[in-house]
């Protein structure tokens, strides 16, 4: 018995459909996106003139807000967080002097609410220079 070697035929891999359908989906990307131009606005912002550091007033008052709506005005809690209740805490504060500078300094977790209510009494008391304090990132 002859046994013969059949000579196997290579099998062919048509790309042609395949390069169809990827320069298909480039195309169908390339219209589909969106080329925005951000609008840009030049800012001059302004510069010291020296590298003086200037020190705080001796009287100033701190109002601290936690991320649960607690106050602290000089390192003292408020029993609640009612407008009537901090209003009578910065009149006890001040004295009845509302030129005394004020530093609000709240959680990075509290609701933008409760400084809004803090400013709020602060302007109707008549207090002029409040300040809201800010935290610098970390340079890495």
């Amino acid at each position: 018995m002859k046994l013969s070697l059949r000579v196997r035929a290579q099998p062919e891999v048509n790309l042609t459909s395949l390069i169809d359908v990827v320069f298909l989906l480039l195309i169908f990307f390339m219209v589909s996106t969106s080329f925005v131009k951000q609008s840009q606005i030049n800012i001059s912002l302004p510069q010291a003139d020296s590298s003086t550091v200037v020190e705080e007033p001796l009287e100033q008052i701190d109002i601290m807000i936690t991320m649960t709506g607690t106050y602290f005005v000089n390192g003292r809690e408020l029993i609640n967080n009612r407008p009537e209740t901090i209003r009578n805490a910065l009149q006890k504060v001040s004295i009845g002097r509302s030129n005394m500078p004020m530093i609000i300094s709240a959680d990075a977790n509290a609701k933008h609410q409760y400084v809004i209510t803090v400013m709020d009494v602060a302007g109707r008391l008549g207090f002029t220079h409040i300040s809201i304090a800010t935290v610098n990132d970390p340079v890495e």
